[in-house]
């Protein structure tokens, strides 16, 4: 089977759909695109502007939680989706309230770094030249700010509302419906990727430090480009 993911460098959701291919064991091809194009195009090829998206020889599954089914589907071990009714809980609220938090405080923080993009870009498969991707910097980010409807003051209520949501992902961890990253399901790939993209912002990493989360994001992502330099939101 032809697998084709369809992903933008950096993004939390494919970082999720990938490592679930990885652990099936499945090879897949990526087509990366560069922000904001994906928005339109994926809205043309599968009806929805977000990234992930799969085609397999001929079908299409987009979002997080949905390719984590087909994976099951496909390859039925090691089981994403558990017996525990708490995974798929767990998973929803991290696709459907915790996945956005990063978006709307890097879009809203890079407003104020553009230089910063890079960091999030450096080993992009599109191999852009640093210069390249300074200078259409504010091409990129203030488009895609305003496709996520985000801003200063939505970003300070982000953080006010962050410790609440990573108690819950810590919760979590402690009742054993996430945390065994050795055999990581659904909800592990769905929160963790979000609070290992949380950890390049430098106004969060405070909120993370010695956080079991972060350190379980860490485990399954030894690796994530990006850094968002700390006091941006203090002074906006």
């Amino acid at each position: 089977m032809a697998i084709k993911l369809y992903m933008v460098q950096g993004s939390h959701p494919c970082a999720a759909v990938a490592k679930g291919m990885e652990m099936k064991g499945l090879s897949f091809k990526v087509f990366e695109y560069p922000p904001p194009m994906h928005s339109f195009v994926q809205k043309l090829r599968f009806g929805k502007r977000t990234v992930p998206s799969l085609r397999m020889d001929g079908e299409k599954v987009s979002g997080t939680i949905p390719i984590l089914h087909r994976l099951d589907e496909l390859v039925p071990e090691p089981r994403l989706f558990t017996e525990n009714p708490g995974v798929a809980t767990a998973a929803e609220w991290g696709v459907e309230d915790f996945q956005q938090v990063p978006r709307d405080l890097l879009w809203a923080g890079l407003a104020h770094k553009p230089t910063a993009l890079w960091s999030f870009a450096q080993n992009s498969r599109l191999r852009l030249p640093k210069p390249m991707v300074v200078a259409s910097a504010p091409l990129i980010i203030f488009p895609t700010r305003a496709i996520n409807k985000t801003n200063d003051a939505k970003a300070r209520r982000r953080l006010s509302e962050l410790p609440a949501m990573l108690d819950k992902v810590d919760a979590w961890i402690a009742d054993g419906t996430i945390g065994d990253t050795a055999h990581p399901n659904a909800a592990d790939l769905s929160l963790l990727s979000t609070v290992r993209l949380l950890s390049t912002i430098g106004d969060v990493r405070p909120l993370l430090d010695g956080r079991p989360c972060d350190s379980a994001a860490r485990t399954l992502w030894p690796v994530w480009d990006g850094n968002l330099p700390a006091g941006i939101f203090a002074s906006s």
